[in-house]
């Protein structure tokens, strides 16, 4: 049986498999950013429309947010290992099909691939990090993540600057340079060893099957109710809304630069190189800063700053000058009010055998919701791009007050302190009666 497999002889460093696990936040990230410079060549070499690019971009986005939801519950049942190990194939055999496909389903099977094996590591590698971590440095190693999928970003556009001008050749190594990663991170990851607290839980889960009272919390319907309720409503309600600034910045800054402020594409790109570095530089500071006592300053602060950058082109206009302040201010909301927070909030507030599952719900609601919204946006900015920006203000405001009407007031409880229970005590032998 599963939770029954024998432990290694000694657990690896830490950082170690923060780095090792954490790499499925750099994939998810270079997968992303690839993807949309990759189809735009595809586009001209295999003759893809408009429409094709458009579908094989929504699948990949979409099959994250399904792979989120199903990886963090086999996580949670079957084992943190046997998840993370089968996205790594699951992703290489993605990347093999874009790199190698000559036709639009190959494309299709290839980005489903892909999209749905990075969904499903998220949650349960960034459960193996927390759960590979201590109380006082648990927050340090899951910001760490977030280090690695802007170094994914960075490593991406580097890429696309290199080979971005030279073809069919340029979009296959553009994929190939995630399957590669993918090979070298399945091979590290075997000698990660299951989580031990996961074992423990999945051990007690075993032996108190017979008595569902003395069970540790494993059931879905866990997460609806006391204690958890709360801080699962307020964490999807605060990553779906503020994910909804953060992708469209992303996915439609060069978009709002060039086609409203008139800026050629180069200018967006300039301050993406730019600030990207600042947004490493801001990492490590949440880094040293998340398991202090100060988390939820620095948290009110970069919440003060997302809501700041977007209310400023829905204030004075959407120019030139309001995107530049915006786009710079906007990190410090990533770095201290956005996902790294979301992701240290979501490993402490839930049992071993509903953490994976948990953030995987998490997870996908965000990219579901941002989905919708990029499917609307061109028309949003038609009918005026300040409306755009109006929403998005409200919708980090939505966003960062749930999580602090939650957070704020709890401190730094974490689930980590609940031990699991012990093994139910075998039953006493009956007594027998002397001749």
């Amino acid at each position: 049986m599963f939770p029954t497999q024998r432990p290694p002889a000694a657990s690896p460093k830490p950082w170690w498999v923060a780095f090792v696990a954490g790499m499925a936040s750099y994939i998810d990230a270079a997968a992303i950013t690839a993807s949309g410079v990759a189809l735009v060549i595809y586009q001209d070499v295999y003759g893809l429309t408009a429409a094709n690019v458009g579908v094989l971009s929504a699948l990949l986005t979409s099959f994250i947010g399904v792979g989120a939801i199903v990886g963090g519950r086999v996580g949670d049942r079957w084992g943190r290992k046997r998840v993370f190990v089968a996205t790594m194939v699951m992703i290489a055999v993605g990347a093999a099909l874009l790199v190698f496909g000559r036709d639009f389903t190959l494309l299709v099977v290839g980005s489903c691939l892909i999209g749905f094996g990075t969904g499903a590591d998220l949650p349960v590698s960034l459960a193996t990090v927390a759960e590979a971590a201590a109380q006082d440095n648990r927050g340090k190693l899951l910001g760490f993540s977030q280090i690695l999928w802007k170094l994914g970003v960075l490593g991406s556009l580097g890429l696309s600057a290199l080979v971005g001008d030279h073809g069919l050749i340029g979009g296959q190594i553009l994929y190939g340079h995630i399957g590669v990663v993918a090979l070298v991170v399945l091979v590290l990851r075997l000698g990660i060893p299951e989580s031990a607290d996961w074992r423990r839980a999945a051990l007690a889960r075993s032996a108190h099957r017979e008595d569902p009272s003395t069970q540790p919390k494993a059931s879905l319907r866990e997460l609806l109710r006391p204690p958890y309720a709360h801080s699962f409503a307020a964490l999807l309600i605060f990553y779906m809304f503020t994910n909804l600034a953060a992708n469209t910045n992303g996915q439609f800054g060069t978009y709002l630069m060039v086609n409203v402020a008139g800026m050629p594409v180069s200018t967006q790109a300039t301050i993406t190189l730019i600030g990207n570095p600042i947004g490493i530089a801001l990492g490590f500071l949440f880094m040293r800063t998340v398991d202090g006592p100060n988390r939820m300053k620095w948290f009110y602060f970069g919440a003060t700053m997302g809501v700041v950058a977007m209310a400023i082109p829905a204030v004075f206009g959407v120019t030139f000058v309001t995107l530049l302040i915006k786009s710079l201010l906007v990190y410090f909301f990533y770095g201290f009010a956005f996902e790294a927070i979301m992701k240290v909030w979501a490993q402490e507030s839930f049992p071993t055998l509903l953490r994976s599952t948990g953030q995987g719900t998490i997870i996908a609601a965000g990219r579901f919701g941002a989905a919708a919204l990029a499917g609307v946006t061109p028309w949003i900015v038609e009918q005026g791009p300040r409306y755009l920006f109006v929403f998005l203000t409200v919708a980090i405001l939505l966003g960062v007050t749930a999580a602090a009407l939650v957070f704020g007031r709890r401190g730094h409880h974490t689930e980590f302190d609940e031990p699991a229970p012990e093994p139910a005590p075998a039953p006493a032998p009956a007594a027998t009666s002397a001749d």
